[in-house]
């Protein structure tokens, strides 16, 4: 593979049992591009070890008075001078070309893992992470594939420059072929100490880069409330951190260079020493003595090698497992027993028993806004945390959508495929699918499912990009932009739009949105993002409180607009918003998990306290009142039920 054919047009299917051998599988896929690299490695560690050759023979020559001697010895300098300058370029090539195909593979592969899991890659691994594993430790990992192959090259050079020496000069030649295995080996005790400096400062590094994710992700929010300077030294503290434990891993890695200093300049000492006094003693001559010192000295250039991979594959490990950890979350989806079609009909969840009939605009009222959260997430046909059933596919623009089926300990941070992972998955209950027209959703092939159930959360995200590019989603094609637009009450998002457009023409439809639309404000962002969602028209919509960050006025024209939209289509908002409800077909309370109670929203306002404490925001004295008139009973009911919720909430904020 060279430089000039990336992209891979296909990646491969990595080993992601363990980081190590994911980085196996990275090599093996690049065996052709080691087998140049290390050719031309060893062409360029023996050259460079035969320049002793030429300059001992022109020593001797010299000593002789030989003038063809050194004319010899001349020639076959300039010869290995040659040869050396030729492999050291091609090594340096290829090395590089490894590196590179070996980061663009990874990229795909982190690429496609991303396409394929959504938003859910981010809520099983922070954010952060990501990014770090997609920057840093993708540059890792091709450093580390890099430098095998130049290090076996300087390793096989090494045997052969050590077998050559024994049989050139036996006398001096011993000595260096014994001592370079301990030349070679010397790190090896202080590698450990050094491999674990360097995975605490990769992970101290990965929190802070995390850290400052998430406070650029909510810098909006920050300058809001105040909260600049309190995360700005959560940062500090986090890159300080990050710095001492660098100094500490620079320390190691500096005794490990120095090591790699010393021991071969205590062997230079005593090979010039001994070879002295053999020169003295006239068993050997002046030129030997410069032939094998030189050739000890070069070796200094392989033994580097042994220093570089020790550092890469150190640096290279915990960034390759973090690889892993992402590119093992997975969904293993149900053999899917339909025909591609999309189903129509009621959304129905069994769970909590909502029913949303077809064709009717059903809003959605929950005390919890967590539980509305989940719930929404379950109509998508998506996992609940903890639950068995866990096929959760968001699209990188906010809008969830329903995939295939995986197993929920797909979560857990350890490696994939061992055995208590199995056994967790064998002894998994699983929740029963949300249906659609009678249809399982679980049982619907992926592409069905996602045109057949779109879910907007509450915080949807607006990619970078024209607001043309925007709104260009899949979709069935019955919906225009400008109607979906007009439905969601952009006229003011477009008017700001146009005067920020580049166009002579004022194009609204051309004019760029910084990413995650932070030149907009919360409800226009959330307007285009509801636009977005109705361009799909999907067969039923679920909505997560689409309105929150409009005014009431502008609130009241978007709920009309959507019921306009989307007549004859299931939709689905949640919702505590009166004037939601009051357009809505039917309202459905759900109150600890279950669906207590349906009607029309004045219905419901009349007869039932617990929907009017949540859209009116009664208190809890006026709730009591007519309580207390029901009963001992009901109103010992209700405080058990308070006291109940109240443990959970103080449990899940522990």
């Amino acid at each position: 593979m060279q430089i000039r054919d990336l992209p891979y047009s296909d990646p491969g299917d990595p080993d992601v049992r363990s980081g190590p051998r994911f980085l196996l599988w990275l090599g093996r896929g690049q065996l052709t591009g080691q087998l140049k690299s290390l050719s031309w490695g060893l062409m360029h560690h023996c050259a460079l070890a035969g320049l002793p050759l030429g300059v001992g023979l022109a020593v001797q020559a010299v000593v002789e008075g030989s003038g063809r001697g050194l004319v010899f010895a001349g020639l076959l300098i300039v010869a290995l001078g040659v040869l050396v300058s030729v492999g050291d370029t091609m090594l340096h090539r290829t090395a590089v070309t490894n590196w590179i195909t070996a980061a663009a593979r990874v990229q795909q592969l982190l690429s496609r893992k991303t396409a394929e899991l959504g938003s859910a890659l981010t809520r099983r691994v922070a954010a952060g992470e990501v990014v770090a594993v997609s920057t840093g430790d993708v540059e890792k990992i091709g450093w580390f594939i890099e430098a095998l192959s130049r290090f076996a090259a300087a390793a096989l050079a090494l045997v052969l420059i050590c077998v050559w020496l024994v049989l050139y000069l036996p006398s001096l030649g011993l000595l260096v072929a014994l001592a370079a295995p301990a030349l070679a080996l010397a790190v090896l005790p202080l590698l450990p100490r050094a491999t674990r400096w360097a995975d605490i400062q990769r992970e101290k590094a990965g929190h802070a880069t995390e850290l400052a994710s998430d406070t650029v992700a909510g810098l909006r929010v920050l300058r809001g409330i105040g909260g600049e300077e309190l995360f700005l030294g959560r940062y500090r503290r986090a890159s300080q951190e990050v710095r001492k434990a660098a100094v500490r891993s620079a320390r190691m890695w500096a005794l490990i260079s120095a090591v790699q200093v010393l021991l071969p300049g205590v062997l230079l000492i005593a090979l010039v020493r001994y070879g002295a006094t053999l020169v003295q003693d006239g068993r050997i001559e002046v030129g030997q003595l410069v032939t094998v010192y030189s050739a000890a000295t070069l070796m200094l250039f392989p033994l580097r090698n042994f220093e570089e991979i020790a550092m890469a594959y150190s640096f290279s490990r915990p960034s390759a497992q973090r690889a892993v950890r992402v590119l093992s979350l997975s969904r293993s989806t149900q053999a899917s027993t339909l025909e591609a079609m999309v189903p129509e009909g009621d959304l129905y969840d069994p769970v909590t028993g909502l029913l949303a009939p077809r064709g009717l605009f059903t809003a959605v009222v929950c005390g919890d806004p967590d539980e509305a959260g989940r719930l929404a997430d379950r109509l998508g046909g998506h996992a609940e945390p903890g639950g068995g059933r866990a096929d959760d596919t968001r699209a990188d623009d906010g809008t969830r959508t329903h995939g295939g089926e995986e197993d929920a300990d797909d979560r857990d941070c350890g490696e994939a495929g061992t055995a208590g992972a199995e056994g967790d998955r064998a002894g998994r209950r699983r929740i029963p699918s949300v249906l659609l027209g009678g249809v399982a959703l679980d049982d619907l092939p992926l592409g069905s499912a996602r045109t057949a159930v779109l879910v907007q959360d509450k915080d949807p995200v607006l990619l970078s990009g024209t607001l043309r590019e925007l709104l260009d989603v899949p979709s069935r094609g019955t919906v225009a932009p400008k109607d979906a637009l007009a439905a969601a009450q952009c006229a003011d998002v477009l008017d700001a739009l146009a005067q920020a457009s580049a166009d002579a023409d004022g194009d609204p439809m051309n004019t760029r949105i910084t990413e995650r639309g932070r030149s907009l404000s919360g409800g226009q962002r959330q307007r285009l993002a509801l636009a977005r969602s109705l361009v799909t028209d999907p067969e039923a919509l679920v909505l997560d409180e689409p309105t929150s960050a409009v005014d009431s006025h502008t609130e009241s024209r978007v709920a009309a607009g959507v019921k306009r939209l989307r007549e004859g289509r299931t939709t689905v908002a949640f919702s505590s918003s009166p004037l939601l409800l009051g357009l809505a077909d039917r309202v459905a309370l759900v109150h600890g998990g279950r669906v207590v109670a349906t009607g029309t929203h004045q219905d419901l306002l009349r007869d039932e306290p617990r929907y009017r404490a949540v859209v009116t925001r009664e208190t809890d004295d006026t709730i009591a009142a007519p309580a207390a008139q029901d009963g001992p009973d009901r109103l010992a009911s209700t405080d058990a039920s308070r006291t109940a919720e109240a443990i959970e909430e103080i449990e899940e904020r522990a």
